[in-house]
């Protein structure tokens, strides 16, 4: 009996730990969520310490290094090639409207200026302020800037990691201090939030390292992680900064926008999937290769035909396309995803008009391929577009339809109960995607 009362209390607890209160996000917070919404195409930034080893950022867990072992990477570390303004750059060339930065990943290496922990960047040969470096570039060149965070930590004692899932071979033995390691989050967030200017967006992750079943989307967490305080205090320090959570799992109150892992909105091809799509402003996160983290035997990487159709497919989802770079350990970034990036961004500069600023389609992503619109304009992006013709149901009527590039007139037939008859064999097809621009009356 006593062990059923004490499991029937646990339950009661880790429920409330994952419930709060209702929330009410601010005039700001409302307004930087439509920017969110416009603006379509960020970049993700993978990288710290764990480069040096060229073998992904979860190496450290992976290969259980031991904390004493892996600390050694603090006197090698030295990305003397690094130059924010590159790295700033070549997103706003790629046609990115943000980017989102990795401050501290699970191995806990942060990669600014902390007061909170010597395990950081200012301990290398290096010696200077990552974070401080991009912010003040973003900042000069109008790009909006997002906080990665990691909220569990393979290094420190004080994490919960005796019930964490991951992270179990790196040879700790101290008794862990749950209540000190919140602390310490909260006091780098607030150094995050304090020091560096506006900032766009926090974007945690590592929530399912507590969780019981990670692939039961109802499992609850094991720990408190304190996150009606944890938001309370982002949106005090910076009312607009947007904040997601990499949960797997349906939002939660004070989360402004809903974070999806290498999967389309209401997919699940990678096991991260299968969340219910909410109405937040909405997100999913890709590789160029398969890694995330400098791994340099990866030579698996995506075409720019495939990673431009992600991003349309994203927009067709009502979604952003948050796509990863992993930056060498000196620095610099590896040529094949500089290649890609400013192909991407030559095609934006002709087809941005169809993604930035649009809405989801009245119909989802199709084999054929996606629509999407803005105001009494809607976009069909024809990727695999049929050889003859191509019928789909309208809800609108139709005042024009031509081809977005040559504004050549499009064949069409009306038929019976909003469906629509496309001659798509006329139509020049381009490399990438045939854009048609079709004019409505809503």
């Amino acid at each position: 009996m006593r062990s059923l009362t004490i499991a029937i209390l646990f339950l009661i607890t880790t429920i409330a730990s994952f419930s709060q209160t209702s929330y009410t996000p601010s005039p700001q917070n409302l307004e930087a969520r439509k920017w969110f919404e416009d603006a379509r195409f960020g970049m993700f930034i993978h990288w710290g310490a764990s480069s040096v080893l060229g073998h992904g950022e979860w190496v450290m867990n992976q290969r259980n290094i031991q904390v004493k072992e892996y600390r050694r990477l603090i006197d090698i570390f030295n990305p003397t090639a690094f130059d924010a303004k590159t790295w700033v750059s070549t997103a706003k060339n790629a046609g990115m409207q943000y980017i989102t930065l990795i401050t501290r990943h699970h191995d806990g290496f942060s990669l600014w200026d902390t007061k909170q922990s010597d395990w950081s960047i200012m301990g290398t040969p290096y010696h200077k302020d990552i974070v401080k470096q991009i912010a003040d570039e973003c900042h000069r060149q109008g790009m909006k800037l997002m906080f990665y965070y990691s909220l569990l930590d393979w290094y420190r004692t004080d994490y919960q990691y005796e019930t964490g899932r991951t992270g179990k071979g790196t040879g700790r033995t101290e008794k862990s201090n749950w209540p000190s390691y919140i602390n310490f989050m909260k006091a780098q967030l607030t150094e995050l939030l304090t020091n560096y200017g506006e900032v766009a967006g926090i974007w945690f992750d590592g929530h399912w390292d507590q969780l019981e079943n990670d692939h039961n989307k109802q499992a609850v967490s094991k720990v408190d992680w304190k996150y009606e305080e944890i938001y309370s205090l982002i949106h005090k320090l910076q009312p607009q900064c947007l904040i997601s959570n990499n949960h797997h799992l349906s939002p939660i109150p004070g989360e402004d926008f809903q974070a999806f892992e290498k999967d389309l909105p209401g997919a699940n091809t990678s096991g991260f999937g299968g969340a219910s799509v909410s109405q937040l402003p909405l997100e999913t996160c890709e590789t160029i290769n398969d890694s995330w983290g400098f791994n340099i035997t990866d030579r698996n990487y995506k075409s720019t035909k495939a990673l431009i159709h992600y991003l349309v497919k994203a927009a067709g989802h009502n979604a952003n396309f948050l796509l990863n770079i992993g930056p060498m350990p000196n620095g610099a970034i590896q040529p094949e995803f500089t290649e890609r990036l400013a192909a991407m961004g030559t095609w934006l500069k002709t087809y941005g008009s169809t993604i930035y600023g649009t809405k989801g389609g009245f119909v989802a992503p199709q084999e054929w391929g996606a629509v999407t619109e803005k105001d009494n304009t809607v976009y069909l992006h024809l990727l695999k577009a049929p050889e003859e013709k191509l019928l789909l149901k309208i809800p609108y009527k139709i005042k024009s339809l031509k081809t977005f590039t040559g504004k050549s007139p499009v064949k069409y037939q009306v038929l019976a109960d909003g469906y629509v008859v496309i001659d798509t064999k006329a139509i020049p097809k381009e490399e990438y995607d045939t854009v048609l621009e079709m004019e409505i009356v809503r």
